[in-house]
């Protein structure tokens, strides 16, 4: 009799493998953090030995979903500085803000940004910001998996004082982390904007010398583009482009405000993932990324949140009901991006963004990343199709237990790792504190 860590059952088990099988009456296999077998429960039940064994019930478990693009410390400016447009609401509130920021600061409210994604069944994320190596200390104390890289400026940061000193914590980073399964390092230059060439072209050798990922902003809005064009002569992305970025693996955050040559040059790109912030792009006014027709011409697209200063969630079920609504509404066109599209972006297009070719769906040799919805939840009965339901009557509190490589996370509104109300109560008295500040 074969022996594993941990059996679930369920009623429902959506894979995401290639058929997209939905298997009822299910069971799913776990060792060492990854799944050994799945398959029906009256097959597995009576074959595996596991050291826990534990019924689920009447859940629909699902491959946990991947935010692509995030900033999780920015929970401190969740309703802090709204309705304004990108560059204002940037350069006169947030950047201002930032310059206060510690690395307690950044650790603690990335750990309420890693909360608030474990429970709405988020199992990896892909941020930027400033004092990384706080955010990935508050990754290991949640459990989340985090790809993620120092926010690289060509002007000082509240966390370094030139880009140099940005690049040389990331490639500290890259040393650090390498034996974390869990934690891998990004190469991350903010955007062209807050950027210039040496600096791009010194991320570059960076990434290539260590086989890292970039992560960037790029053509975020229209004003941007035109900032580009005047400062360069080329757009965002072709500018990137002729500077060599997008022959290296790149995550490319937002890419509204692009143009047929940009989308063509995108296609070319064969390393590039397109990070599809919908929810942060409406409330900034930022655009509409022409998402449908990059999934057409096979650019891969993955879906983020981006931070709760621009988006006030950090819930990926909110973010797929985003995408799939405002496509419909700006082609007007009701069968432009169905459900299972969007579903894909959100676990499939997120394993590429991550470089993660072992997640994204539940297989046999894969990581045990899964999350767990009640389906008893009002506003998912009746279920005719649940990947219909993931993506138009899911709020994300529907999520009853989250797991990370077989360990859970986040189970029935507890999370297993930390405290949580001791967390809140240190969230409050540093909010307090600024607020005092400012005053």
């Amino acid at each position: 009799m074969p022996h594993c860590t941990t059996l679930l059952h369920a009623k429902n088990i959506l894979t995401q493998d290639s058929e997209r099988n939905l298997l009822e009456e299910a069971s799913l296999a776990i060792h060492n953090g990854k799944i050994v077998a799945i398959g029906p429960r009256q097959e597995l039940a009576p074959v595996w030995q596991a050291q826990e064994e534990r019924d689920l019930g009447n859940v629909l478990v699902l491959p946990g979903l991947i935010n692509a693009h995030t900033h999780a410390a920015m929970t401190l400016l969740r309703g802090y500085a709204d309705d304004l447009p990108l560059l204002a609401w940037l350069e006169q509130k947030i950047f201002p803000r930032e310059a206060q920021l510690t690395a307690e600061i950044v650790e603690l409210f990335s750990l309420l940004g890693f909360a608030e994604m474990l429970a709405t069944g988020t199992t990896a994320c892909l941020d930027m910001y400033l004092f990384q190596k706080a955010v990935f200390a508050a990754a290991k104390r949640a459990g989340i998996r985090l790809s993620a890289g120092e926010g690289v400026f060509a002007f000082p940061s509240a966390s370094c004082a030139n880009w140099q000193e940005a690049l040389a914590i990331t490639e500290d980073l890259a040393q650090s982390t390498s034996a974390e399964s869990r934690l891998e390092v990004m190469v991350s230059p903010h955007s062209v904007y807050t950027t210039s060439p040496e600096l791009l072209t010194a991320c570059l050798s960076l990434a290539q010398k260590r086989n890292l990922p970039l992560h960037l902003h790029l053509s975020e809005s229209p004003q941007e583009v035109a900032q580009c064009q005047q400062s360069h002569g080329l757009s965002p992305i072709a500018y990137c482009a002729e500077r060599g970025l997008l022959t290296q693996p790149a995550a490319l955050a937002h890419v509204v405000a692009v143009s047929d040559d940009d989308l063509k040059c995108l296609t070319e790109a064969n390393a590039v993932t397109v990070l599809h912030c919908p929810g942060s792009n409406m409330k900034l006014a930022s655009g509409a990324a022409r998402i449908p027709e990059m999934h057409s011409l096979g650019i891969p697209i993955a879906l983020g949140t981006d931070g709760a200063a621009s988006n006030n969630q950090l819930n990926m079920f909110l973010e797929m009901n985003r995408a799939a609504l405002l496509h419909k509404l700006v082609a007007k066109n009701p069968e432009v991006l169905p459900a299972g599209t969007v579903f894909d972006m959100a676990t499939l297009g997120g394993a590429k963004a991550l470089q993660h070719h072992d997640l994204g769906s539940l297989e046999v040799g894969k990581w045990a990343d899964l999350t767990a919805l009640d389906l008893s939840a009002p506003n998912l009965l009746p279920c005719y199709a649940p990947i219909s339901h993931l993506v138009y009557a899911a709020t994300g509190h529907e999520v009853v237990l989250t797991m990370v490589e077989g360990e859970i996370l986040y189970d029935h509104g507890t999370f297993t790792r930390f405290d949580y109300e001791a967390l809140c109560q240190e969230i409050r008295q540093i909010t307090d504190a600024l607020q005092r500040k400012a005053l």
